[in-house]
């Protein structure tokens, strides 16, 4: 299994990618929406982990354009907030 995650802290993104690799998953990583959304459309993934707030493309429009070309592929978002509005 091949997973993309986006996020623009390097401790979380880290502490992410090696216990996925640990449990002998693929793993790329992004930094900002732009990067992110570039990943997901050049390769095949079978998951993305996406930050809500990250650098550049939001994590919702990164999702609203991916969307466009894939809506095969699960999406889970990751998010600091505290509430949905």
């Amino acid at each position: 299994m091949r997973i993309l995650v986006v996020e623009d802290e390097p401790g979380i993104s880290n502490f992410i990618r090696d216990g996925l690799r640990e449990e002998s998953y693929a793993v790329d990583v992004a930094e900002n929406g732009k990067e992110g959304l570039e990943l997901a459309l050049i390769n095949n993934y079978d998951l993305i982990l996406l930050d809500w707030m990250i650098p550049g493309i939001s994590g919702i429009e990164v999702c609203r354009q991916y969307r466009k070309e894939n809506t095969s592929v699960p999406i889970i978002f990751l998010t600091a907030k505290d509430t949905v509005d």
